[in-house]
């Protein structure tokens, strides 16, 4: 079983202690954001999780706990542009904060275990491809050595940040235009030893070296765990994510409407009102994130929490993950 920490939200920069606090106990409580009576039991002991992905544009919070999670196997998706605080209202400084927090990470647990997301990119009169290019020569010379890969997206259309992404003057990129900004990115990260690929892009870039990227990857899990998912159908692409989306099939524990970033392009949470009312419920001792569970509401097991690696002969998958 993979778990995911979060698509929905930045467990590392705010959540932390909840997290902390739910390996612990084993299990994290979830509300099906599609059916807000259904509350799933997803269990967190090292016998059923294969990997922990977290996704984070801080993670300075977590770094210090990093260490007790010595039984886990995990990697981090950590997003990390160059835009200001017009874009992303509420994130510490770039320069000064994020990147020698990336930096940290890294020299941690691995570089092959922290992957740097440049995304999404956002075109406007302020922020131009040239700007683009110009901001990942930069992060590209400071995070050489720091990273195996850059994965880039461009921003994609939800009607419920079109108002936002419309007060900066928003442009779509065409794909003549997509395909040049890639080439560039590539280049560039290309001669600092990285590799360049995209996430659920429908623009096929295959034959300019840049491949399609899944954030729940199956090569990835297997060259941290020693190990080979088991070679079902079902474990191979993960039904509820977009068609372009080629991650496997994870357990969500986070929850919209609970990301304090700011940032204007975020699709998970509805209004920034939302968000503060969601963080009014956050008890870091709770089973579920920013949430209550009613006393007349029933808590089920999630579905196939089941392990999905097989090691070879008798060793366990923690054998060939290196210390932390």
């Amino acid at each position: 079983m993979i778990i995911s920490a979060s698509r929905r939200t930045d467990i590392p920069a705010y959540f932390s202690e909840w997290f902390m606090n739910r390996i612990y106990a084993g299990y994290a409580v979830v509300r099906n954001p599609l059916n807000a009576n259904q509350l799933s039991k997803v269990y967190l002991t090292p016998d059923l999780v294969d990997c922990i992905v977290f996704w984070t544009k801080n993670p300075v919070p977590i770094i210090p706990r990093l260490d007790e999670l010595k039984d886990f196997c995990y990697y981090f998706q950590f997003t990390l542009t160059g835009y200001d605080k017009d874009i992303e209202r509420n994130l510490p400084d770039k320069k000064e904060v994020l990147l020698p927090a990336f930096k940290e990470l890294a020299d941690k647990i691995g570089p092959e275990r922290v992957i740097w997301r440049y995304d999404p990119i956002l075109i406007n009169d302020r922020y131009s491809s040239d700007w683009h290019l110009e901001t990942v020569k930069w992060l590209s010379d400071n995070l050489k050595g720091y990273t195996e890969k850059c994965v880039f997206s461009y921003v994609d259309y939800y009607k419920k940040i079109d108002k936002n992404l419309n007060s900066i003057g928003i442009k779509y990129p065409t794909d003549a235009e997509k395909k040049d900004i890639a080439i560039g990115i590539r280049d560039i990260v290309s001669a600092n030893g990285m590799v360049a690929t995209t996430c659920a892009e429908n623009i096929e870039l295959d034959g300019l070296g840049i491949n399609h990227n899944a954030c729940i990857d199956k090569a990835l899990v297997e060259r941290l765990t020693g190990g080979k998912i088991k070679n079902t159908k079902k474990n191979l692409k993960d039904a509820a994510q977009r068609p372009e989306c080629g991650c496997m099939p994870s357990k969500e524990i986070g929850a919209h409407n609970t990301c304090s970033n700011g940032c204007i392009y975020c699709y998970a949470n509805f209004s920034p009102d939302s968000v503060k009312k969601s963080m009014a419920r956050y008890d870091p001792k709770s089973e579920i994130l920013c949430d209550v569970i009613g006393p007349d509401e029933v808590v089920k097991d999630a579905a196939d929490q089941n392990k999905l690696v097989q090691i070879d002969g008798q060793m366990s998958m923690f054998d060939f993950i290196g210390d932390d």
